[in-house]
């Protein structure tokens, strides 16, 4: 069974996406920031991140960049509202692998998992 950390600081959000990946057989853990996320993936690296943008304590970015210098290789989707091209491109830069605009819905969810490879 795939396993995807989803790190949102939304309770509603983590949720939804808890919902939708369980539905796609996903064994699903969540994080309320980077910094949990982060310690989460040093315990347990997962196959799958779903990565909110803009969260307290340690925001996407640094989480991302913390998790690729640490030489992790889960596949990273940014679930965010932020959709201007510099953005998808800092992130892209940064080591992730898809992007996926909230609100979103199980068929575009799993789109994307499958375009990461992962469902």
């Amino acid at each position: 069974m795939k396993s995807c950390l989803v790190v949102d600081d939304s309770k509603v959000i983590r949720k939804v996406a808890r919902h939708i990946l369980e539905s796609l057989d996903f064994q699903v853990a969540e994080a309320v920031d980077g910094s949990d996320a982060i310690e989460q993936c040093r315990a347990t690296e997962p196959d799958v991140v779903l990565l909110d943008w803009n969260m307290p304590v340690m925001g996407g970015m640094d989480f991302l960049r913390a998790l690729r210098s640490e030489g992790k290789k889960a596949k990273v989707i940014f679930c965010t509202t932020e959709n201007g091209i510099p953005q998808i491109e800092a992130a892209i830069a940064a080591g992730a692998d898809e992007f996926v605009m909230k609100p979103f819905d199980r068929e575009m969810l799993h789109s994307k998992l499958q375009m990461v490879g992962v469902a």
